[in-house]
């Protein structure tokens, strides 16, 4: 089972992913007040811009920049060796590029969760299956599992992965840890394990609030990180998101304060859920799970006074509500839940 959002012969014209502003608009309408997007599970509190060359717009990346970024992932991820990391245009690139690298065979997607995962895999030709936990892949060539999950949160103990990357590794076969919202829980990272056996992803834009920078991470062993390089070709990221990511991700200070502030905001946005009734059933620090008998009702609520959350087809019971942006947001929030279905 996929987490693939409502579609529109589902559940009428609803947007096709998060972020979808457009869909939305032709749904509900521009609201006045601007959208409110909590349907994205993006930081609402983005890295500050740092001051880019303006003529970094009209030059090629280069080998120097690149090394930087590769550098300044490697610290934060603790990776020994930033030969292990490649950079993409998102965590998305890598993930359509990886199904490629490997000859047809059994995956099995550890779910509900992210559709693209499948939809890449099956897409190169993979027999797909979705599976319930981590034990239910034995048989597979391949396991995808993201950890902390989206939507729900659920985690696997980082030993567990390792183990089973072990094991997997001793007859050819490979485990896919999607850890993009691994910023959010360090010590659970396999990240600093990298091993053959296991290819680590990671995002750049949740946890820093950039999605439009287009900028993610695999991180597998050497030899297989290199066919990884040359599948994505040259010039895989830009030179301003290579200037942005290298400034980000060395900045510990900053990551350090912003783990502190998620997990705070999220603590004020799982009381404000549940004084207006709902019951929070899962999520990480840039979103919350919650169950509804009417989520598609709730959906349809929110989004009429300009508030777009994730509704998901195959869980008709379950909304996906990201960080609102400070007290304003919270506010605008709380209004609109207080007039909503069962209330």
């Amino acid at each position: 089972m996929s987490s693939t959002p409502l579609s529109p012969t589902a559940s009428g014209d609803l947007p096709l992913h998060g972020g979808d502003l457009a869909g939305a608009a032709a749904r509900f309408g521009q609201p006045a007040a601007g959208w409110l997007d909590l349907s994205t599970g993006v930081s609402p509190f983005p890295y500050p811009m740092p001051a880019i060359d303006p003529a970094s717009w009209q030059r090629l990346p280069d080998a120097g920049l690149m090394a930087s970024l590769l550098q300044a992932a490697a610290g934060t991820y603790g990776v020994p060796d930033p030969a292990s990391i490649v950079a993409g245009a998102g965590s998305q690139a890598v993930i359509r590029a990886l199904p490629r690298l490997r000859p047809p065979g059994k995956v099995a997607v550890v779910g509900p969760t992210y559709a693209e995962h499948a939809a890449c895999w099956s897409a190169a030709g993979h027999q797909v299956t979705a599976v319930s936990d981590l034990k239910a892949g034995n048989g597979a060539d391949v396991v995808v599992v993201v950890n902390p999950n989206n939507p729900d949160g659920r985690m696997v103990g980082r030993e567990d992965l390792l183990a089973e990357a072990d094991r997997m590794a001793a007859t050819g076969r490979l485990l896919v840890v999607d850890e993009a919202f691994g910023d959010l829980v360090p010590g659970l990272s396999v990240a600093p394990d990298t091993r053959a056996g296991l290819v680590v992803l990671r995002s750049f834009g949740k946890f820093f609030g950039m999605a439009g920078l287009r900028l993610g991470f695999g991180l597998a062993e050497p030899a297989l990180a290199e066919r990884l390089r040359a599948e994505l070709g040259p010039w895989p990221v830009s030179v301003p998101a290579l200037v942005v990511g290298t400034a980000a991700l060395s900045d510990k200070a900053w990551i350090d304060e912003t783990r502190r502030r998620l997990r705070a905001e999220g603590r004020l946005l799982d009381r404000l859920l549940r004084d207006a009734g709902l019951c929070v059933a899962g999520g990480t620090d840039l979103f919350r799970l919650v169950e509804h008998g009417d989520a598609v009702g709730l959906y349809d609520h929110l989004g009429r006074q300009g508030i777009l959350v994730r509704p998901f087809a195959q869980m008709p019971r379950w909304l996906r509500i990201g960080l609102p942006p400070g007290e304003e947001g919270r506010q605008r929030l709380v209004s609109a839940l207080a007039g909503s279905p069962g209330r």
